[in-house]
């Protein structure tokens, strides 16, 4: 799917389309939309990158119990 965004709009917006990209895959990260690993792929960054890009916007990863539980789970069979 290709979404046509004016260059108009983008001036008017003063932002770059990649810039654009970058806050819809945000977006859709915080929106529990789109996984970290998913959300990353669509502005084709690396995990960390990403999630520095993540902090900039004060969006918190999403780390639940269950990911807890398996981490633990992880260093006990260390």
């Amino acid at each position: 799917m290709v979404i046509n965004i004016p260059d108009q709009a983008l001036l008017s917006a003063k932002i770059s389309s990649e810039e654009l990209l970058l806050d819809f895959a945000v977006y859709l990260y915080e929106k529990k939309i789109l996984s970290i690993g998913q959300a990353r792929k669509v502005v084709d960054l690396d995990l960390i990158t990403f999630q520095k890009e993540l902090a900039k916007r004060d969006v918190f990863i999403h780390f639940e119990i269950e990911d807890l539980e398996k981490d633990l789970v992880n260093l006990e069979a260390l």
